[in-house]
């Protein structure tokens, strides 16, 4: 319980998911808070679900791409202007093919690939300031084990 609110509080648990190819970056465009917005493949952790796991959930729901994770770019916390705490759990991988007939989550547009400089050309759409901060890391070649991301049974 926080002792400040007086009540439980608990962190939104994410996860994200840089995939890049031929030098662009797999990105998707959906609606979210009434704008239309560019995001990694990235969501919500569900119970009983590894990091690992959701990230490679995520990007296949989002994008109709199955990928193999190769590494843990980072951890990043973040409380959006509407006060909601986020806690991101960002990998990357490599795409190994794509279903073009899977229909993409709920809010989704398409999924899009996109050279570092056009996604940088486009911050004033990206949905919150994590998606730069994740490229940007990877960019710079920020890339841990994936046991760094290890769930205990």
């Amino acid at each position: 319980m926080s002792y400040r609110e007086g009540r439980f509080w608990q962190p939104d648990v994410t996860v994200a998911t840089i995939v890049a190819r031929e030098g662009r970056l797999l990105m998707i465009e959906e609606h979210a808070g009434g704008r239309l917005v560019l995001n990694q493949p990235a969501g919500h952790l569900e119970p009983d679900e590894s990091l690992r796991d959701a990230a490679l959930r995520e990007t296949l729901e989002e994008t109709g791409w199955t990928v193999r994770l190769t590494g843990f770019v980072g951890a990043y916390q973040w409380k959006s202007d509407r006060g909601r705490h986020y806690l991101r759990f960002a990998f990357c991988g490599e795409p190994l093919r794509h279903d073009p007939g899977r229909p993409l989550d709920t809010g989704i547009v398409r999924a899009l690939w996109l050279t570092p400089s056009e996604l940088q050309a486009e911050a004033e759409r990206h949905r919150s300031p994590l998606v730069w901060r994740t490229a940007a890391d990877w960019l710079a070649g920020c890339r841990h084990p994936l046991d760094l991301a290890t769930q205990l049974r």
